[in-house]
């Protein structure tokens, strides 16, 4: 049974990352391998189907907690887009140096990603890009760059990524120590990235031609910054959100997008309902790409479906018993998860080595490098991956000649940094 779920959750691989050939969008495929993973689990395991069923219910809980907060964000964006309040931002940014940019733009990512979170921090970033950059060509590279720094910039912060927060919360690490320890190796890995990309980079960018639509019916400046404060308020208090109440993130997220909701109907109850319905919600959720939604939600359940079966523990025993290097292991970790979702290599990982480290041991900071940023590696690696596909039609072999390898030598770039860092404060 296992080899048959393995084998179909890489048939199904295979046909995500060959989009472009098959020409079917990548949701198809990843709705099928989930659905397929988990019929194989229940038709071919012999086990209890009542049992399967449950367990399905409770991966499926958690999918959703990733879902609605993906669903949630977006939502927010596209308010704040439509409301004209990146112009705000845009406005203010007059560099049109292809290189400056880049590294206006990634830095920003990286840092933003360590308040908000590597998902929502690539929304806001690549929906600021299309504000100010005109080329296609250009916004792939930038959201290639905005992927690696985003990745990086949540691991060395306890909220910035689900994995780090899962061992802040685990007890492996304290906030503090992951801050001062894991700042420069992410940070390092970032800008060899930032000077690989910029390497090919001249001259000035195009900024993109006004849009005829939104000047026919401009929003009042006051209208544009109340949405911008009060949709970046509401990312930005999630993470609040969750520590006070202890309920998931996707709950802070729709609570957010609710005030913002009844803020913006009421922004615009003298329009009329042709206009209030652009303004609104109802509108913004018309223009996300739901398939994006879709195939998060296919791969979620594939990968599920291998935890459940027990191909992660075998994977994680195996590499307990040949590799007995702890960094090589957290390396393999990060690569791994470009392919497979961190959490559950994070969460393996824990379980695993949970009684033989103690707490802000170099193998759990470590590991938050790898997994947060070995996401990078692999366009669908990560969840900021997944977002930038959605919204700037990356495709798997784009990303796979033009960043992948850029991606590989900025996250050893990082664990050197890590490793020589480690080195000179043993002494």
């Amino acid at each position: 049974m296992q080899e048959l779920i393995v084998s179909i959750f890489i048939a199904g691989y295979l046909f995500i990352a060959f989009e472009q050939a098959v020409a079917v969008n990548k949701a198809a495929p990843a709705l099928l391998t989930g659905v397929l993973c988990w019929t194989a689990f229940i038709l071919a395991g012999h086990a209890d189907h009542g049992a399967v069923a449950e367990r399905l219910m409770v991966h499926l809980g958690d999918v959703a907690n990733i879902l609605f907060f993906l669903l949630g964000a977006m939502t927010i964006v596209e308010l704040i887009d439509a409301h004209g309040g990146f112009d705000v931002l845009t406005r203010s940014i007059r560099q049109t140096n292809r290189r400056s940019l880049l590294w206006l733009i990634a830095l920003a990512a990286f840092f933003l990603s360590a308040v908000l979170d590597n998902l929502t921090t690539t929304i806001v970033v690549l929906s600021a890009v299309r504000k100010l950059v005109r080329d296609e060509d250009d916004r792939l590279l930038y959201a290639g760059a905005v992927v690696i720094a985003a990745n990086a910039g949540g691991a060395w912060s306890p909220i910035g990524d689900v994995t780090t927060t899962m061992l802040w919360i685990g007890g492996q690490i304290s906030a503090w120590r992951i801050m001062g320890r894991m700042l420069l190796p992410c940070l390092a890995s970032v800008v060899v990235a930032l000077l690989l990309i910029g390497m090919g980079m001249r001259g000035e960018v195009r900024h993109p031609l006004p849009d005829a639509t939104s000047a026919s019916s401009p929003v009042p400046r006051r209208s544009q910054i109340v949405v911008l404060a009060a949709g970046m308020l509401a990312l930005m208090l999630v993470p609040v959100f969750k520590a006070v109440t202890h309920l998931p993130p996707c709950m802070g997220m729709l609570a957010g997008l609710a005030l913002l909701w009844v803020l913006t109907e009421r922004l615009h109850g003298g329009r009329s309902a042709v206009e209030r319905q652009r303004y609104s919600v109802t509108g913004a959720l018309q223009r996300i790409d739901g398939s994006v939604i879709l195939f998060f939600l296919g791969i979620l359940l594939a990968v599920a479906a291998l935890q459940a079966v027990g191909v992660l523990d075998l994977a994680g025993t195996w590499l307990r018993v040949h590799i007995v290097n702890e960094q090589a292991i957290n390396l393999l970790i990060g690569t791994c998860s470009a392919m497979i979702d961190n959490v559950p290599l994070v969460a393996a990982a824990q379980g695993m080595y949970g009684q033989q480290y103690p707490m802000d041991a170099p193998f759990w900071e470590f590991l938050a490098y790898c997994a947060g940023t070995g996401g990078s590696l692999l366009i669908i690696g990560s969840a900021a991956g997944v977002a930038a596909m959605g919204m700037e039609k990356l495709t798997f072999g784009w990303y796979l000649r033009r960043v992948g390898w850029i991606a590989l030598l900025a996250y050893f770039a990082g664990a050197g940094v890590f490793a020589l860092q480690a080195s000179l404060m043993a002494r």
